[in-house]
């Protein structure tokens, strides 16, 4: 018994030696982080410290670390069109929110029936759903169903419902599901009497925060950055999104001469208009909120997102 318990502790000894990192590379793993990390943070902040340097700054000596004078004119013209830049935040985050929620319900419900061996159009629908992710219709084909055939030009579900769903979320949810979910768990709920809706919603989603959390991330990241939906369908002022609207801001003043929230004229506009420092404040102002959600989502995103796609 002795002799057992000593070999087994060489065992456990010898196998921390082997997995045990050496100090340099621990030290050169830390390096590469590091740099990683400041490649990712580093232009932000270069962005950020553009947006409150002054025009005559940039215009002299071009981008730079160390400005030779700072303003916040780019942060005033847009506070002085906050009457439109809120509005388009509300859009923006009602439809975030809302297309969040829906697209991970369907999301799931639609991987979870695919995972399950006894669905017996499981082959059928797989292939329905794998085929548009090699070919698609095409925007005119998508914008004559949206627009003409289900009459959503100008309203907030055409910002919500063509982003709702995807093929690659759909497979995630499915492996995920598969690989995690127990056949024995489900058999044994049908015997208790147990329908299908409640096994999902009592079971099965209770025990996959991490999946939730990674399709949760790709939709709220897609909805946040989405500007496309909105330039396609959308011509009402009042429903148009924010990455829109500052879209249209950056691209022309002409948006802003039909809308205006000041009472200035166009040639106003022109002139007092921050153009370089406004584009980097009006980045900041895109990148900010959505940055601040990532944290909330990393712990369940990196594990959801590395089942479902390494088992298969």
């Amino acid at each position: 018994m002795a002799a057992h318990a000593k070999q087994k502790e060489s065992f456990t000894t010898d196998s921390m030696k082997m997995n045990r990192i050496r100090p340099s590379t621990n030290a050169a793993f830390n390096v590469l982080f590091a740099v990683l990390a400041a490649i990712a943070i580093i232009p932000v902040i270069f962005v950020f410290i553009i947006s409150i340097s002054s025009e005559e700054s940039i215009r002299l000596a071009g981008y730079s670390f160390i400005p030779q004078s700072l303003s916040g004119s780019a942060y005033r013209f847009l506070w002085n069109e906050r009457g439109t830049i809120l509005g388009a935040l509300w859009i923006s985050v009602v439809v975030t929110v809302t297309g969040t929620v829906f697209g991970v319900a369907l999301t799931t419900m639609m991987g979870y029936v695919l995972s399950r061996p006894s669905f017996k159009l499981k082959n059928f629908y797989t292939w329905v759903i794998f085929i548009p992710m090699i070919f698609n219709g095409g925007m005119v084909a998508s914008y004559v169903v949206n627009a003409n055939i289900l009459g959503l030009k100008n309203s907030i579900l055409a910002l919500i419902l063509p982003l709702a769903v995807s093929s690659f979320n759909i497979i995630v949810c499915k492996t995920f599901f598969r690989s995690t979910i127990p056949d024995s768990i489900i058999e044994s709920a049908k015997i208790d009497g147990a329908s299908q809706m409640r096994i999902f919603t009592t079971i099965v989603l209770p025990i996959s925060t991490p999946v939730l959390a990674t399709i949760a991330l790709f939709l709220t990241f897609g909805y946040w950055n989405d500007w496309f939906q909105s330039s396609l369908y959308i011509s009402d002022a009042k429903l148009i999104s924010l990455q829109a609207l500052l879209n249209n801001m950056m691209k022309s003043l002409d948006y802003l001469a039909n809308n205006p929230s000041a009472g200035l004229s166009l040639q106003q506009y022109r002139n007092s208009m921050p153009s370089e420092s406004v584009r980097m404040a009006i980045a900041v102002v895109i990148v900010i909120p959505i940055a601040c959600v990532y944290p909330f989502f990393q712990r369940y995103f990196i594990s959801g997102l590395t089942i479902g796609a390494v088992k298969g």
